[in-house]
């Protein structure tokens, strides 16, 4: 397997971190001698409410549905056998995600169990960062926080600019539980992007008896994957304790050429301190390669199929293509009526990307006092990547001016590797601190501060006259040409009040609030697009900008209601004010402040200073109001929501790669009101039948946004990319050592332009999943044998979109294909 090289600073930064966690691991070691003394047999801390949630489901009466424990007695808390929730909250149980296939992205997992979600992507297993796609309620994974342990991870998105994916921070059958908030996300839960919705991931615990776990998995397109865990049960009187795990993911491209590949590895230390205390130490290491599946339009689709991709390993097909694209506006032969010069230019021989990210963390919990607590987090994360691909616009210049000759073929290379160096590092902490009030009171204060480097260099590398480029090589800095340098350098600051009041029993309400600043400075550095122009590059105008924004909101309240009466009613309801800070990536990224910004005739300079002035970080107002039954038998609960939206920013981009026009624009309110309902039926032990239905309708307010010269209105016009209409369905039935689980979705048509003139289709879509457990088998126990079928009925569908969209028409390649129905197989055991 073909590695890419890192540079040496990030080498030393990757062991800086790594020996960090280490030590941190040897601290726990040392604190716990001297805890030593002081107890012998103290393996757990006090128990405590530790959060405003924890609180809450203590506060109201205890949960009467049935509930069935896992066969570990070890298994943290919320290992119980189903989704539950708790207002506008869903928890998703280790138990829910084991019924997937083993690796799946847990977004994948929370988006097929929790109504209102949405995850597509371009591979199965939801790995692909780039052509991933999830949606809470209207909210992108760019606009919803998100959390491990307490360490904020930042966006969700394609590349690590401001954080690590859950992914790749982290092995997904370590990953004890997670919850989705729907509402506006927890004050506690810190995150500059949050808009709506928080998502929070819990590790799980080392067990306390020496053991592990291993699984393989085989599947379609040459798939496997391998997982390792040892824990080392606890060690010693003082009750230290850890686990190390690896994972390895391997499968072709089910198109084009190439393969995926991701290699984790993460480690946790806990080490109580006496009665009243504990320490934990954590590291996690991802490694994502892959080469990349093509962006489309709907035309591309429809017109060449499902499989059509890249163009490797045709080269002489790439070469010319990329000339009609450069040096003409016709199309090959063949294509007239089919294809675009655009969607030519499309069409290129490859692209790739490689995603390497070391995540630490120190984090402790001290009882100070018997109703004052503490919770601090230090962290560290870095990251590199290389992003890229054939860029049919430029030339290599050695080989002179290309030329398309009688019988078709091309002389001179017209096209080039564009490869982007990519670097992030990431120091920041939490401290909360906690206060058990008089009068059933449960106060909470904490601050977060966050300082974040990004450094984007493009480069372009010549391609051979008769064969292409190895995109997985190992690029080093300093080879190449540069196009452009960039660099942002971001300081983030949030604090937040709350306090949890319980009125009478069942019944508790919160009111508080956050501050939040964050302060962004970069840009470009350098661009040397003449220089490479003057060399025969035939380079491009690239959007150079630079400068300093700041998002600030002093006060952003959150309010919480919520009662349960009468053994299995709740109701609930919440309000919050939430404001997102601005996203950065590089000059000529979409979505982005400094990003895409004028063209040749007006230069993004000119346009980032006028926007400056103009722009305001986006705020929203949240309303939810909701209503839950729950028993043995039955659950249903409805939800109903409405979102004012302000300053929204939608960025906008025509043309092509070469000739692409781009704005950032304030395009005014935006109002969004939507419901869910969901019910689910156990009517005898082990089956489990869920249904849930989901409406969502967010229109634009604006009634004129002024885009290359003339004015649009998009008042009653849709949100770009969102479903108007979902439905899930899933049905679960355990019997003794057997499992089998079946889920289907529906996705409503998406808009694909502001004007709403192009739709994505609709699609159904289906998974199966079947698993025997064989118990003991010699000294192996829980043997477990799983069969799973991800896309069921082959639906060929549009799933992820990256990217801005277009005003209107369908001239913007932005849609990913999803995957075809796969088969995986996997077998399991603990020791």
């Amino acid at each position: 397997m073909c590695v890419v090289k890192s540079s040496g600073k990030l080498r030393r930064r990757s062991r800086y971190l790594f020996t960090t966690s280490i030590l941190s691991m040897a601290v726990a070691s040392v604190v716990s001698t001297g805890a030593d003394a002081a107890t012998k047999s103290h393996h757990t801390t006090k128990a405590r409410p530790s959060s405003p949630r924890a609180v809450s489901q203590a506060a109201s009466k205890p949960q009467r549905h049935h509930t069935v424990e896992g066969a570990d007695p070890e298994s943290i808390s919320v290992s119980v056998s189903r989704v539950r929730s708790h207002g506008p909250e869903v928890a998703v149980t280790r138990k829910v995600m084991d019924r997937f296939v083993e690796g799946t992205n847990p977004m994948q997992i929370l988006a097929m169990t929790t109504p209102g979600a949405n995850f597509t992507s371009t591979d199965a297993f939801g790995l692909d960062t780039y052509g991933n796609t999830f949606y809470v309620r209207g909210f992108t994974q760019m606009q919803i926080g998100a959390t491990l342990d307490g360490i904020p991870l930042g966006t969700q998105g394609f590349a690590n600019n401001n954080g690590v994916s859950i992914t790749q921070a982290m092995i997904q059958d370590d990953v004890g539980g997670m919850t989705m908030s729907q509402g506006a996300g927890a004050l506690d839960s810190f995150s500059a992007q949050n808009l709506g919705g928080a998502m929070t991931y819990t590790s799980s615990d080392p067990k306390d008896k020496a053991g592990g776990k291993i699984s393989q998995t085989f599947g379609s397109y040459n798939a496997y994957r391998t997982y390792v865990r040892a824990d080392s049960g606890i060690l010693n009187s003082t009750g230290t304790k850890f686990y190390a795990s690896f994972a390895r993911t391997d499968t072709d491209m089910w198109k084009g050429a190439g393969g995926q590949s991701e290699l984790q590895a993460d480690a946790k230390i806990v080490q109580p301190v006496g009665e009243h205390g504990k320490l934990t130490g954590f590291f996690g290491y991802g490694n994502f390669q892959q080469m990349n599946y093509l962006t489309l339009t709907k035309n591309m689709w429809r017109q060449m199929g499902r499989d059509t991709t890249y163009l490797k390993p045709d080269y002489e097909k790439a070469k010319q293509w990329a000339y009609y694209a450069q040096y003409t506006s016709d199309v090959p032969p063949g294509y007239e009526g089919k294809l675009s010069n655009d969607e030519i230019g499309d069409y290129a021989w490859d692209a790739s990307q490689v995603q390497r990210t070391y995540l630490s963390a120190v984090t402790g919990h001290f009882d100070l006092s018997e109703k004052i607590h503490s919770d601090t987090v230090a962290y560290g994360n870095v990251s590199s990547g290389l992003y890229g691909g054939t860029n049919n616009f430029v030339t290599s210049p050695s080989y002179g001016t290309p030329s398309l000759q009688a019988d078709g073929s091309v002389t001179g290379v017209p096209m080039a590797l564009g490869m982007s160096h990519a670097d992030m590092r990431r120091l920041g902490f939490t401290q909360k601190f906690s206060y058990e009030a008089p009068h059933d009171n449960y106060i909470e204060s904490g601050v977060w501060y966050e300082n974040s480097r990004w450094i984007y260099d493009s480069m372009l590398y010549e391609d051979g006259l008769t064969t292409g480029h190895n995109p997985l090589s190992g690029f080093k800095k300093g080879t190449g040409s540069t196009w452009y340098n960039d660099a942002y350098n971001t300081n983030t600051f949030q604090f937040f009040l709350q306090d949890r009041w319980k009125i009478m029993p069942g019944m508790t309400l919160l009111a508080g609030f956050k501050s939040l600043t964050q302060t962004t400075h970069g840009g470009t550095k350098n661009d040397y697009t003449e220089q490479l122009a003057a060399e025969g590059w035939n380079t491009y105008y690239r959007h150079a900008a630079s400068g300093t924004l700041t998002a600030s909101g002093a006060f952003l309240p959150h309010f919480n209601f919520d009662y349960h009466f009468l053994d299995h009613h709740e109701i609930y309801w919440d309000i919050a004010e939430n404001l997102r800070a601005y996203d950065y990536y590089s000059q000529t990224s979409s979505a982005t402040p400094w990003g895409g910004l004028g063209n040749s005739s007006q230069s993004a300079q000119s346009v980032f200073d006028a926007n400056k002035k103009v722009i305001k970080p986006e705020r929203t107002w949240n309303y939810i109001v909701g209503y839950r039954y729950d028993s043995r038998f039955f659950s249903g609960s409805a939800d109903f929501y409405h979102t004012d939206y302000y300053n929204r920013l939608a960025s906008i981009t025509e043309g092509s790669t070469a000739t692409a026009h781009s704005a950032y624009l304030n395009v005014g309110r935006e109002t969004m009101n939507g419901a869910d309902a969901v019910a689910t039926i156990r009517p005898f032990r082990g089956l489990e039948i869920t249904n849930s239905f989901s409406w969502n309708d967010a229109e634009y307010q604006t009634s004129s946004i002024n885009y290359s010269g003339r004015t649009y209105s998009l008042k009653g016009k849709h949100q770009v990319y969102y479903p108007k209409f979902m439905y899930k369905a899933n049905l679960n039935y355990t019997w003794r050592q057997a499992m089998f689980n079946f889920n289907v979705n529906y996705v409503g048509a998406r808009p694909m332009t502001y004007l709403n003139d192009q739709y994505v289709p609709s699609y159904w879509q289906a998974n199966l999943n079947l698993a025997y457990n064989f118990g003991k088998f010699g000294f192996a126990q829980n043997l477990k044998a799983t069969f799973g079928i991800t896309n069921l009925f082959d639906t060929n569908y549009i799933g992820g979109i990256y990217g801005a969209a277009s005003v209107s028409g369908d001239n913007n390649a932005n849609l990913f294909v999803a995957a075809p129905r796969q088969y995986f197989g996997t077998v399991s055991a603990e020791f």
